[in-house]
């Protein structure tokens, strides 16, 4: 039996097909978590989801602060660029801080709300504090229940990598929409 160094083994390099490596599931991201990469600082809100209760709800706030400091500034163009762009960019920070947590889909990645939200606070405007408050309860309601569209993204979309990622959120998409549709049919 030939003489093996199992610390050898570690330090050999890498095969050029890896298998994917599993990290323990991160229970509740750190502040040095949120810092560590690009990808955790923006699928973490900002670090709103380092919230130890609630960190959905304190990233639909933070993404509630953020829309009214950027609104008087901001175009109906440039919220649509940003809200696109902030899609696609946080497919790739969620995908990316889901694989490095080792949970598919954790409660402290908030960008999804933040995001979301905004497309509804987009959407309904003009409104006052009161309409901005009914649309920030309903999703709130929609995205923590998760019945129906939300329900059927939530379980179609799990899983690490890219599928995921989007799943993160489409699930928060489909709480949007049914909001929307809620405020629609209220108005009209």
């Amino acid at each position: 039996m030939p003489d093996t160094d199992p610390a050898a083994e570690l330090h050999a390099p890498a095969k050029s097909n890896p298998a994917p490596r599993m990290v323990a599931p991160m229970g509740r991201p750190t502040l040095a978590f949120l810092f560590a990469h690009p990808a955790h600082f923006i699928a973490l809100g900002a670090g709103s989801g380092l919230a130890r209760f609630a960190p959905g709800t304190a990233g639909t706030l933070w993404a509630w602060v953020a829309f009214l400091l950027l609104q008087p500034v901001v175009s109906d163009l440039a919220w649509a660029l940003l809200i696109g762009g902030g899609t696609l960019v946080g497919w790739w920070a969620c995908t990316v801080t889901a694989r490095h947590m080792g949970v598919a889909d954790s409660g402290h990645i908030v960008w999804d709300e933040v995001v979301a939200f905004w497309l509804v606070l987009w959407l309904v405007s003009p409104t006052g504090f009161w309409g901005q408050m009914g649309a920030f309860a309903l999703f709130r309601l929609f995205d923590s229940v998760k019945f129906g569209p939300m329900a059927w993204a939530d379980q179609r979309f799990k899983g690490f990598g890219p599928r995921g990622g989007f799943g993160i959120l489409l699930d928060d998409f489909a709480a949007a929409f049914c909001t929307l549709l809620v405020i629609a049919a209220w108005r009209y």
